[in-house]
Protein backbone atom coordinates (compact mmCIF):
# COMPACT_ATOMS: atom_id res chain seq x y z
CA UNK A 1 0.00 0.00 0.00
CA UNK A 2 3.14 1.96 0.42
CA UNK A 3 3.15 2.60 -3.43
CA UNK A 4 0.05 4.55 -3.86
CA UNK A 5 1.86 6.96 -1.16
CA UNK A 6 5.11 7.13 -3.44
CA UNK A 7 3.25 8.15 -6.68
CA UNK A 8 1.04 10.53 -4.63
CA UNK A 9 4.62 11.91 -3.75
CA UNK A 10 5.70 11.81 -7.20
CA UNK A 11 2.52 13.33 -8.43
CA UNK A 12 2.26 16.22 -5.69
CA UNK A 13 6.19 16.86 -6.40
CA UNK A 14 5.48 17.27 -10.23
CA UNK A 15 2.64 19.87 -9.46
CA UNK A 16 4.76 21.81 -7.47
CA UNK A 17 7.38 21.68 -10.26
CA UNK A 18 5.48 24.20 -12.24
CA UNK A 19 5.63 26.58 -9.38
CA UNK A 20 9.48 25.87 -8.87
CA UNK A 21 9.55 25.98 -12.81
CA UNK A 22 7.80 29.92 -12.54
CA UNK A 23 9.71 31.01 -10.16
CA UNK A 24 13.04 29.82 -11.58
CA UNK A 25 12.02 30.89 -14.76
CA UNK A 26 10.95 34.59 -13.77
CA UNK A 27 13.87 35.30 -10.98
CA UNK A 28 16.43 33.45 -11.58
CA UNK A 29 16.48 33.00 -15.26
CA UNK A 30 15.42 36.54 -15.87
CA UNK A 31 17.88 37.08 -13.08
CA UNK A 32 21.08 36.36 -11.86
CA UNK A 33 21.62 33.82 -14.73
CA UNK A 34 20.37 35.91 -17.54
CA UNK A 35 23.51 35.38 -18.94
CA UNK A 36 22.39 31.65 -19.61
CA UNK A 37 19.00 31.42 -20.63
CA UNK A 38 19.66 35.45 -22.80
CA UNK A 39 20.47 33.04 -26.09
CA UNK A 40 17.32 31.42 -26.01
CA UNK A 41 15.85 35.03 -26.60
CA UNK A 42 18.00 36.20 -29.15
CA UNK A 43 18.36 33.18 -30.82
CA UNK A 44 22.04 32.70 -32.51
CA UNK A 45 22.49 30.26 -35.19
CA UNK A 46 23.39 26.65 -34.09
CA UNK A 47 21.15 24.01 -32.26
CA UNK A 48 22.71 24.09 -28.63
CA UNK A 49 21.84 27.15 -26.54
CA UNK A 50 23.40 28.11 -23.02
CA UNK A 51 19.98 27.99 -21.95
CA UNK A 52 20.26 24.17 -22.64
CA UNK A 53 22.64 24.54 -19.20
CA UNK A 54 19.35 24.82 -17.30
CA UNK A 55 18.15 20.93 -18.30
CA UNK A 56 21.58 20.25 -15.75
CA UNK A 57 20.18 22.77 -13.21
CA UNK A 58 16.95 20.43 -12.73
CA UNK A 59 17.92 17.19 -13.46
CA UNK A 60 20.85 17.13 -10.49
CA UNK A 61 18.46 17.33 -7.25
CA UNK A 62 16.39 14.45 -9.16
CA UNK A 63 19.43 12.33 -9.63
CA UNK A 64 20.22 13.16 -6.37
CA UNK A 65 17.25 12.40 -4.61
CA UNK A 66 16.71 8.89 -6.91
CA UNK A 67 20.16 7.66 -5.98
CA UNK A 68 20.60 8.37 -2.47
CA UNK A 69 16.96 8.23 -1.50
CA UNK A 70 17.79 4.45 -3.34
CA UNK A 71 20.88 3.92 -1.11
CA UNK A 72 18.83 4.87 1.84
CA UNK A 73 15.78 3.16 0.96
CA UNK A 74 14.49 6.26 1.28
CA UNK A 75 11.84 5.98 -1.13
CA UNK A 76 9.88 9.54 -0.26
CA UNK A 77 12.56 10.41 -1.39
CA UNK A 78 13.22 8.87 -4.68
CA UNK A 79 9.43 9.71 -5.43
CA UNK A 80 10.10 13.16 -5.41
CA UNK A 81 12.99 12.51 -7.62
CA UNK A 82 11.06 10.37 -10.01
CA UNK A 83 8.43 13.89 -9.92
CA UNK A 84 11.24 15.91 -10.87
CA UNK A 85 11.93 13.83 -13.20
CA UNK A 86 8.51 13.58 -15.24
CA UNK A 87 7.99 17.12 -14.94
CA UNK A 88 11.67 17.72 -16.87
CA UNK A 89 10.09 15.10 -19.86
CA UNK A 90 6.77 17.12 -20.17
CA UNK A 91 9.21 20.30 -20.35
CA UNK A 92 11.04 18.85 -22.92
CA UNK A 93 7.89 17.79 -24.57
CA UNK A 94 5.99 20.76 -24.48
CA UNK A 95 9.09 23.51 -24.50
CA UNK A 96 11.21 22.13 -26.95
CA UNK A 97 9.28 19.67 -29.10
CA UNK A 98 5.64 21.38 -29.36
CA UNK A 99 6.52 25.40 -28.65
CA UNK A 100 9.85 25.74 -30.36
CA UNK A 101 10.09 22.22 -32.52
CA UNK A 102 13.40 21.99 -32.05
CA UNK A 103 12.66 18.46 -33.68
CA UNK A 104 10.21 18.22 -36.20
CA UNK A 105 6.92 16.76 -34.34
CA UNK A 106 4.01 17.83 -33.68
CA UNK A 107 4.08 20.43 -36.40
CA UNK A 108 0.80 21.05 -37.38
CA UNK A 109 -2.05 20.90 -34.24
CA UNK A 110 -5.29 22.26 -34.10
CA UNK A 111 -5.36 21.36 -30.57
CA UNK A 112 -6.77 24.22 -28.33
CA UNK A 113 -4.36 23.71 -24.97
CA UNK A 114 -1.42 23.11 -28.16
CA UNK A 115 -2.32 26.67 -29.20
CA UNK A 116 -2.43 28.31 -25.88
CA UNK A 117 1.03 27.42 -24.65
CA UNK A 118 2.30 28.20 -28.17
CA UNK A 119 1.05 31.68 -27.87
CA UNK A 120 1.47 32.04 -24.51
CA UNK A 121 5.19 31.40 -25.29
CA UNK A 122 5.24 33.86 -27.76
CA UNK A 123 4.08 36.65 -25.84
CA UNK A 124 6.79 35.58 -23.19
CA UNK A 125 9.65 35.94 -26.27
CA UNK A 126 8.40 38.96 -27.81
CA UNK A 127 10.27 40.56 -24.80
CA UNK A 128 14.37 40.17 -25.80
CA UNK A 129 15.61 41.44 -22.39
CA UNK A 130 15.15 40.18 -19.10
CA UNK A 131 12.90 42.88 -17.82
CA UNK A 132 9.27 43.25 -18.59
CA UNK A 133 8.29 39.61 -19.48
CA UNK A 134 5.09 37.64 -18.92
CA UNK A 135 3.83 34.62 -19.06
CA UNK A 136 6.73 32.52 -17.15
CA UNK A 137 5.17 29.04 -16.06
CA UNK A 138 5.22 26.81 -19.06
CA UNK A 139 2.17 23.84 -18.82
CA UNK A 140 -0.57 26.23 -16.60
CA UNK A 141 -0.94 29.30 -19.04
CA UNK A 142 -3.28 32.82 -17.89
CA UNK A 143 -7.20 33.08 -18.56
CA UNK A 144 -6.13 36.08 -21.47
CA UNK A 145 -4.42 33.31 -23.25
CA UNK A 146 -6.88 30.91 -23.59
CA UNK A 147 -9.24 33.69 -24.30
CA UNK A 148 -7.33 35.31 -27.14
CA UNK A 149 -7.24 31.30 -28.78
CA UNK A 150 -10.92 31.29 -28.63
CA UNK A 151 -11.63 34.31 -30.08
CA UNK A 152 -9.64 33.11 -32.64
CA UNK A 153 -11.00 30.15 -33.31
CA UNK A 154 -14.25 31.89 -33.32
CA UNK A 155 -13.23 34.35 -36.05
CA UNK A 156 -11.60 31.54 -37.92
CA UNK A 157 -14.91 29.00 -37.68
CA UNK A 158 -17.37 32.61 -38.64
CA UNK A 159 -14.98 33.35 -41.95
CA UNK A 160 -15.27 29.74 -43.10
CA UNK A 161 -18.85 29.48 -42.92
CA UNK A 162 -20.09 30.24 -46.83
CA UNK A 163 -22.67 33.54 -47.13
CA UNK A 164 -25.38 33.10 -49.29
Amino acid sequence: MNWIIYCLIALATFFTMEGVAWFTHKFVMHGFLWYLHEDHHKKDKGFFEKNDSFFLIFAVPAWLFIMLGSMAQAWWAVSIGFGITAYGSAYFLVHDLIIHQRFKVFTRTNNRYVKTIRWAHKMHHKYLEKEDGESFGMLLVAKKYWDKVRRDEEIKRKSAKPTN
